[in-house]
This record gives C-alpha cells, sequence and structure tokens, in this order.
C-alpha cells in the first residue's frame, strides 16, 4: 500500500495565521482540572500551571488522568457559551 500525503506540504510560515490579536490581559477561567489518582481520590485545580505541577511532581503509578471541568458561568457575564 502507497502512503500518500494530501493537502498543502509549504513552509510552516505558509499555514499559520498572519497575525493574533490579544483581546484581554485577564487570565482564562472557564475551566477547572481535576486530577485523578490510581485510587481513585482526585483534587480540583483552578488553574493548569498548578495541576501541571502535581501532575509533574506526582509519582506515574499514583496518576490516573485528567478531566478539565467547565466553569459554571453567572447569566450576567459575558463571554464565549
Amino acid at each position: 500500500m502507497e502512503n500518500l500525503m494530501v493537502g498543502n506540504l509549504e513552509p510552516e510560515e505558509n499555514v499559520l495565521p498572519e497575525w493574533f490579536e490579544q483581546t484581554s490581559d485577564k487570565p482564562y477561567t472557564r475551566h477547572n482540572y481535576k486530577l485523578v489518582y490510581a485510587n481513585n481520590q482526585s483534587i480540583v485545580f483552578e488553574s493548569w500551571e498548578e495541576l501541571r505541577n502535581e501532575w509533574w511532581n506526582a509519582p506515574s503509578q499514583f496518576v490516573s488522568h485528567v478531566e478539565v471541568l467547565d466553569i459554571k458561568q453567572s447569566k450576567n457575564q459575558k463571554g464565549f457559551k
């Protein structure tokens, strides 16, 4: 079976957007993160950085997986839905 690559194989600079606009300096707060251990205990973190720190510092045999949890937004709050 022959492997065929489909699509535009131009250099990366032609694939990425020409510009990026930052719309807010506020921290991204749409999710919490739940670190689940192999013994089914878990810890919920409010930031990805805190979760990542715990994940990397825990022995791999004790960590099972991470769940991304939506934060319930108040009805008066604006933003993406």
